[in-house]
């Protein structure tokens, strides 16, 4: 049973790591690093013949590759531990409540993984570029841990509870974290244009809600082979 757990996260995290650093390089890497050009100094916003624009355009990629593989590594490493916690969730569902396992609704294990982990916490605290001022960062943490912690047990009860009371207190709690407020500065500036830090963070939570898709499919592809086997 171990074995199964084990090795069915280490093959869906491999495979949702490889599609979703596949993907950063595409279109999230690219933007990360142009806004370095501005975090550096290298290019900077509002200053062409005096208007409000600036130059568009990423660098190349470069012979980074000691970063480039580091980025590979993240992501497999990433998506294999979140692997670990889809599939023992998994058995803990199948085992306390009869649900059964596949990689249709593994589908649905991803897409609330990505919920919980991405885009609840993105919703206070979205990615940021390079050099972006933000609020001090112990409080940012334990409010990012704290969104995801709550987000995650609301899911769970909503899905796996029948009264209505028990799941509005789901709902409750995926709510408390964001009438609580992300600790965030008083005041907007930034040295990256604003077109810019929007489409990083779009095209970073979109890349995220793959790679999460995907390891849900696989981790509940992978369980449910093991269990035939």
């Amino acid at each position: 049973m171990t074995k199964n757990l084990l090795s069915s996260a280490a093959f869906a995290g491999l495979i949702a790591g490889l599609i979703a650093a596949l993907l950063q390089f595409v279109f999230v890497i690219p933007l990360l690093l142009e806004g370095e050009l501005y975090e550096t100094g290298a290019r900077l916003h509002f200053v062409v013949d005096g208007t409000a624009q600036s130059d568009k355009g990423a660098p190349d990629l470069g012979g980074e590759w000691g970063r480039h593989l580091m980025t590979v590594g993240f992501n497999i490493v990433t998506y294999v531990g979140y692997g670990l916690l889809i599939i023992v969730a998994m058995g803990l569902a199948r085992d306390r409540t009869g649900t059964t396992i596949s990689a249709k609704n593994g589908l649905i294990w991803g897409i609330c993984g990505f919920i919980a982990v991405q885009l609840a916490p993105a919703a206070g605290l979205p990615p940021e570029l390079p050099g972006t001022p933000a609020a001090e960062l112990a409080p940012r943490q334990i409010w990012w841990i704290s969104t995801i912690v709550v987000t995650a047990l609301g899911l769970a009860i909503i899905a796996f509870t029948d009264a209505v009371w028990k799941q509005a207190i789901g709902l409750v709690l995926i709510l408390v974290p964001h009438l609580i407020g992300a600790p965030h500065l008083d005041t907007y500036y930034g040295v990256a244009p604003p077109e810019l830090s929007a489409e990083f963070a779009t095209l970073s939570m979109g890349v995220a809600m793959v790679g999460w898709a995907t390891l849900g499919y696989f981790c509940g592809h992978f369980f449910a082979s093991g269990e035939e086997a």
